[in-house]
Parts: structure tokens; sequence; C-alpha cells
């Protein structure tokens, strides 16, 4: 799922907000065994009842409450089992899955390294969790403007979940929508939208269409129409997205925020400014409340209400958002990301106007 960032220039360029659309939990490892002492099969309970109340808040956007689940049902399992467990890569996956959420990359990096090494050694290569491994730190490099290191992963989990599974699994679903948008990014645009395409088909056959991951398929693929200028195309898909998302999650997700996001683009794009700034405000609203004032996603929401405001001459309000915006991509992201650098464009180029 993406939340596209604008440029005052109105070029565009992209950065990632995404959840993981099928959790990785869904390839948990058999538990222990009734063969464990009672005790030791008590926390290893209490660690599977941990991380699903975690996937519960994850899904909901509720990461700050997820977040101690998951570490206290990684601490019990890293006391109780082998090194090498299953479960215990689990639990470093979930982990770092909602650490690269909330754009804590360095953290995420080693739990995702570590149980894809994990997974690797007990379940084999070609296990489909190792493709959820492989994907998942995929995205991690994704999400950081590492293209090259990104795609060779992404395509290996996708060859792994068409094998194992067969080519209509919504696991598949996922890796194409993947691949797309990393593709998408490289204004690899021929090939990414038949990606898109047969994910969109996949989930609408597998889950109906109504629901969320269906709305992101439909989103990703407005976003790359929009990229290619055919907006009439665009506007349709996002709004059907925007719908899906506030009907089944609610308005207050994160979710719900990038859709409001990226119709705000393509509204502003065309030069509906008044349009697209309560869907802009909505949606930093929506990410602050969720992610708090340091996070990636909240520096997007900045620069693009700025960008909107540079639009319209407006430069007095719109400075003081992306000087802010700079400084949260200055240091989650690092100086020279390509977010980072269109925040410091954008501004430098307010900045010249305003002299």
């Amino acid at each position: 799922m993406k939340k596209a960032l604008t440029s005052a220039a109105l070029g565009f360029s992209a950065m990632i907000a995404t959840l993981a659309m099928h959790p990785a939990s869904l390839w948990s490892a058999p538990s222990t065994g009734s063969s464990a002492p009672a005790k030791q099969s008590e926390r290893a309970d209490q660690a599977t009842e941990l991380n699903h109340q975690a996937i519960s808040l994850y899904e909901q956007g509720k990461y700050a409450e997820a977040e101690p689940l998951y570490r206290r049902a990684l601490a019990i399992r890293e006391k109780q089992l082998d090194k090498d467990h299953p479960d215990l890569a689990e639990s470093m996956n979930n982990l770092a899955e909602l650490l690269r959420t909330q754009g804590k990359y360095v953290e995420a990096e080693l739990l995702h390294r570590r149980a894809l090494a994990i997974r690797e050694k007990a379940l084999g290569k070609d296990h489909p969790a190792v493709a959820t491994s492989l994907n998942n730190l995929g995205e991690l490099f994704y999400a950081q403007g590492k293209y090259v290191e990104a795609e060779p992963l992404l395509r290996r989990a996708l060859a792994i979940f068409e094998k194992q599974l067969g080519k209509e699994h919504p696991l598949v679903a996922t890796g194409l929508n993947n691949l797309g948008s990393l593709l998408q990014d490289q204004g690899k645009y021929a090939e990414a939208e038949p990606l898109y395409r047969r994910s969109l088909e996949i989930d609408e056959k597998v889950y109906g269409k109504d629901h969320p991951d269906v709305a992101t398929d439909l989103n990703n693929l407005a976003e790359l129409l929009r990229m290619q200028g055919k907006y009439a195309e665009a506007e349709p898909l996002y709004r059907q997205a925007l719908e899906i998302y506030e009907q089944q999650l609610g308005k207050e997700h994160p979710l719900v925020a990038t859709g409001l996001n990226n119709l705000a683009v393509l509204l502003k794009v065309q030069g509906r400014y008044a349009e697209a700034e309560p869907l802009y405000r909505r949606s930093l609203e929506i990410d602050e409340k969720v992610y708090g004032n340091d996070h990636p996603d909240v520096a997007t929401g900045l620069n693009n209400l700025a960008s909107l405001l540079h639009a319209q001459g407006k430069y007095a309000e719109a400075e003081p958002l992306y000087r802010r915006s700079l400084a949260i991509t200055e240091k989650a992201l690092g100086k020279d990301h390509p977010t980072t650098i269109t925040v410091r464009n954008n501004l430098n180029d307010l900045l010249g106007k305003m002299k």
C-alpha cells in the first residue's frame, strides 16, 4: 500500500505506507506440543495468546498498544525455545513488521534477518514462511528506497508462493502487488500494471469486492494510472478503495489516512485545491493520532499539505510544515533518502519564491 508524496512542481515521488496485507502470523509454526512440562506449556500458550492479541491491535492500527505484547511474546519464546525454533522466527517477524510500520528500520532489519535465517534452516528454502520473510525484508528495503536490494527478495518470495501455494492464492496476490509497487517506483509502468491487475483479480475472487485487500489493490492500480496521467481512470478506483477502508476498518484507521492522502494528491494535480485540502488535513490528523508526531507517514502528510498551500501561494503557512516534514524524514530515513530529497527540494523552492 502506497502513500504518494508530492512535490511543489507537481512531479511525483512516492513512499511506502504499507501494512502487511496478509500478516505473517498466518504462517505460524506448530506449537511446542503437549509433551512439554505443564508450566512450560502454559508459558507457550501465553506467548501465543499475546501474539494473537498483538496481531488484532496491529490490524486496527493500534501500534503503540501492540508493540509491548509482541515484545513480551518474543521474550517468552527466546527464554523457552531453542534458538532455531520456527515459533521464535514468527515472533521476530511480527515485531519487525510492526517496527517497519513505525519507521524503526534498523531494529526491524535485524529481526527480519534473524527470522529469515531461522526459517531457512528449520523449514527449508522453499517454504512459504521463508517467502514471507523474504517479502517482508524486501518491503523493508523498499521503504528505505533501497530498490536494488529489494527486488530480488520480492521476486524470490513471489516464486516460492506460486510454486508452493498455486497461482491463485492470496499470498501470490500480495507478492504481485508488492513487486508491482517496486517496479512502479522505478518508472517501469508497463511491467507493473499486469501485476497489479492480476493481484486485484485474485483478491476479488478469494475475498469478494469489499475486502481491505481489494481496496489496497484498487488504490495501487489507481496510483499507477495517476502517475501516467490517466486521472479519469484513477479517480473512481481511489474513491472505491477509500469507501471500502472506511466501511471495513473504521474512519480512524491508517489505511483510511492513506486513501484520503492519495485521493487528495489526484485532486491537487488537477487543480482542485478546495476539494483536496480537507482530505489532506484529515489524513494528517489520523496519522498523528496513530503514529505520533515523528513518523515518516506524518512527514508525508505535512509535506503534501505544505505542497498544496505552496501551490496556492500561501508561503507563510507552507514553510513550517515543510521544515517539520524535513526534520522528521532526515531523522527517520536519512538525509539521502528519496523522500528526504523531495521534501528538501520543496522547501528550497518555496524559500526561493519568498525572497
